[in-house]
């Protein structure tokens, strides 16, 4: 059940926005995602400063439109996402002004859409965003997309992918070496970087301990 003081102190706000911020059933880009998305944004901006209206709006909006990772249409996610909250914005009174730095860092908070963030704001969505991409919150998040789409867990026969091209749309584990494992360099902002450091630990640890056990 929806509870707006988990945003506190954007009870209003969230109250407003939450209503568009997800749709469909992907567990992964749900309400509980936004939420843990919330939190690592205010932890960064209290470090980093910014726009603390803006930066809130584009977090319970940037996965406002639901694209499937194995969708053709992947890459535009965050384009369709900006594009719906600008709407959503506009109904709601805002100012162009406001829902252009919305909508932009909505746009490059996508590491497949691969647009470069020009304002604190996007830099820090981005970040906060791809920190629950790692660590054990980003471990879970791959298995439990790897079964939306029917993919097996790893190759039992080359599961570290030694001898064979890496894979993740048929292994699971193999999407820590094509995706996973490279986030922790692209983060924009020093408070991201340092929380990122301590997830990717979490995460190349998960995998020396997974590999271990099978």
């Amino acid at each position: 059940m929806f509870d707006a003081k988990a945003f506190s102190p954007f009870e209003t706000l969230a109250s407003q926005l939450v209503p568009y911020s997800h749709e469909g059933d992907d567990g992964s880009h749900d309400l509980a995602h936004i939420l843990r998305v919330f939190k690592n944004a205010m932890r960064i901006q209290a470090s980093e400063g910014g726009d603390a209206k803006i930066l809130v709006a584009a977090v319970l909006l940037h996965d406002c439109v639901a694209v499937e990772k194995s969708s053709p249409l992947r890459a535009q996610a965050s384009a369709l996402a900006a594009e719906k909250a600008a709407g959503v914005l506009a109904d709601l009174g805002w100012s162009p002004g406001d829902i252009e730095a919305v909508s932009h860092a909505i746009v490059t908070h996508s590491f497949s859409a691969n647009i470069q963030p020009e304002t604190l704001e996007a830099r820090i969505l981005q970040d906060a965003d791809r920190l629950d991409a790692i660590g054990m919150v980003g471990a879970a998040r791959c298995f439990y997309i790897a079964g939306r789409m029917s993919s097996s867990l790893y190759d039992p026969f080359d599961p570290s992918g030694s001898d064979r091209p890496l894979d993740d749309r048929r292994y699971a584990i193999d999407h820590f070496q094509t995706k996973l494992f490279k986030l922790a360099d692209g983060f924009k902002t020093n408070a991201g970087r340092a929380l990122a450091g301590e997830r990717d630990k979490r995460l190349r640890d998960f995998l020396v301990a997974f590999m271990d056990e099978i």
